[in-house]
């Protein structure tokens, strides 16, 4: 048996998860069944088996919206100084 716990890279502390690894399929599923929901420290444990995170650039981003839509651009803004722009304003009066 393997066990792996996440830690946060900026404090250094656990994440509140972890990883463990068994030799069999058998002994994970009878510690899944034993484990789950039981309570420690006052918290409920919830054990269940890792699946694979999507792949790619925008794996994380795309799963906080419904549907995997995400929010159209940011409106743009006029580039350069303000300066060009009181200009124009002046030139007009």
């Amino acid at each position: 048996m393997a066990v792996s716990v996440p830690t946060d890279r900026m404090s250094g502390r656990p994440r509140g998860f972890a990883f463990v690894e068994f030799a069999s399929e058998e002994g994970a599923k009878a510690v899944m069944e034993k484990f789950d929901g039981f309570e420690l420290g006052g918290r409920k444990l919830r054990v269940n088996e890792a699946s694979e995170r999507p792949s790619g650039p925008s794996a994380g981003f795309g799963r906080q919206f419904a549907g995997g839509d995400r929010p159209g651009p940011r409106p743009s803004r006029p580039k350069g100084s303000r300066r060009g722009i009181r200009a124009r304003k002046r030139s007009v009066w």
